[in-house]
């Protein structure tokens, strides 16, 4: 069984002294500074002034910084940066400045996982990963909760990694709820999976695979629309509040027959078998390194796949439909 902390077990005394920096002030990296500002930490925030979140950062009382100055000054490190540019960001402007007793923190381990980043072995490398965007974690946060997390120990040269972690975890409001016990590598290769073989790549090729079924066999667009993508969110609703067997007794009994006689025939033995050659490419550092490079080349691959699903019936479908639900205009 996971170990599962909690508020009692972190003591936020340890970081009163020292200085946070968050690299990055996006959706995240927005959510984890004001609320560890709001536990009465200290708080410098870095960001570029061509980004928007720099502006963004200004208006939410921060005087933003370049990562070098913010690394200079600060005593722990959050790097909230997006994956592909964390490892530039971090010899460009975050190496030089990491002195014997610093500490560097993720929310994702993929650039100390598959080495992108190799700290000095005289820094703490922790890990504390809200499993939701940063707009749910500030949210759960003003509302007295919080929004579960993940922690984890790379390297412990203070003796005190676990203890500044999970301070860091209840900064953020984390340990209100329970943060549990991993390790850099089982974060970072489940979180990939989970990103390619069920939260979106499996779902949005299900969908388009249903979709496309549907249409060419003669139904109208809208009304497939509906059935493969609009009501989908029915269902997650409903698993994500009372998990699978709870959505079943909340659906009708001719859809729980459908789904209990017929989903094996969709994700049969061979897809199973797809998901563990997924698995091993991501074990073995060969997604990582086709990532990296994709990047490295200007994401030709990335861009194209992009354009022609921007370019697909569902989302032309979807744009219009869209339309006719004004509870979902801003």
């Amino acid at each position: 069984m996971a170990k599962i902390y909690y508020d009692k077990d972190a003591d936020l005394s340890v970081l009163k002294k020292k200085k946070i920096a968050i690299i990055g002030y996006g959706i995240q990296g927005r959510g984890q500074a004001l609320n560890l500002r709001e536990s009465g930490l200290n708080v410098i925030v870095s960001e570029i002034k061509e980004n928007p979140n720099y502006e963004i950062a200004k208006k939410d009382g921060f005087k933003p910084v370049s990562a070098k100055e913010a690394s200079e000054e600060a005593d722990i490190i959050q790097i909230l940066t997006q994956d592909h540019v964390q490892s530039k960001v971090y010899k460009d402007s975050i190496e030089k400045n990491l002195k014997k007793g610093k500490a560097i923190v993720f929310s994702h381990g993929f650039n100390i996982h598959f080495k992108q980043i190799i700290p000095p072995d005289t820094v703490d490398v922790f890990m504390v990963a809200p499993k939701g965007p940063g707009s749910l974690v500030r949210r759960m946060y003003e509302e007295k909760k919080g929004v579960p997390c993940l922690v984890a120990i790379f390297q412990d040269a203070s003796g005190n990694a676990l203890k500044l972690a999970l301070a860091y975890a209840k900064g953020i409001g984390g340990t209100r709820a329970g943060v549990i016990e991993t390790t850099f590598k089982e974060e970072t290769e489940t979180d990939l999976f989970g990103e390619q073989v069920v939260l979106c790549g499996g779902v949005t090729e299900l969908i388009k695979g249903g979709f496309d079924t549907l249409v060419q066999a003669g139904f109208q667009p809208e009304i497939a629309y509906f059935e493969c993508l609009h009501e989908l969110k029915l269902i997650t609703d409903l698993i994500y509040e009372y998990g699978i067997q709870g959505m079943r007794k909340r659906v009708s009994d001719t859809a729980e027959y459908g789904d209990l006689t017929r989903g094996k025939r969709i994700i049969n033995e061979s897809v199973r078998d797809e998901m563990k050659k997924i698995l091993s490419e991501i074990q073995s550092g060969k997604f990582a390194q086709e990532w990296i490079k994709e990047n490295e080349k200007g994401r030709p691959v990335f861009n194209e796949l992009r354009k022609k699903d921007d370019s697909h019936l569902v989302e032309k479908t979807g744009m219009k439909l869209r339309q006719m639900m004004p509870w979902m205009k801003k």
